[in-house]
């Protein structure tokens, strides 16, 4: 991914629609448990991570965007890249979300606090993820994923 220069997040998609370019974290501990959090004034639970500043490589914003939510110190080389992924935003209407995926493993029991916009996180069985957290179609798809392997 180097190299990697994010466009600009007001690029149109299709007239209407507005792509925002993001990384999201598959935060998992070794117990099976995953992570999910929600920011201040939404309903739907979602992965840790955020837009990517312009010349930000992906990985550096994942950095960031662990560090500013959530305390957690993620170390580049452990964050593995799962993939790009879009789908509809969450919390934005008319928005799409164009998303760098990364996993970051964690001791089983570990846990993170919430800071920034986040009003709360929950660890969850990524077999049963909404049960009963309704989650944003980018999570919806990630935590399946997840219980597949």
């Amino acid at each position: 991914m180097t190299g990697h220069t994010p466009t600009d997040s007001t690029e149109h998609a299709r007239p209407g629609v507005t792509t925002l370019h993001i990384v999201a974290a598959v935060i998992v501990r070794e117990d099976g448990r995953a992570l999910l959090v929600r920011k201040r004034d939404t309903t739907a639970f979602m992965q840790v991570g955020g837009k990517i500043e312009p010349g930000e490589e992906p990985v550096a914003a994942l950095v960031r965007e662990c560090a500013e939510e959530i305390g957690l110190v993620v170390d580049p080389a452990a964050a593995r890249p799962l993939g790009r992924r879009t789908a509809v935003a969450a919390n934005e209407p008319d928005h799409v979300v164009d998303a760098h995926v990364f996993e970051v493993v964690l001791p089983a029991g570990f846990d993170v606090e919430t800071r920034a916009e986040l009003a709360e996180h929950v660890w969850v069985d990524p077999a049963e993820p909404a049960a009963p957290h309704p989650l944003a179609p980018l999570s919806a798809d990630l935590m399946a994923d997840v219980a597949a392997r």
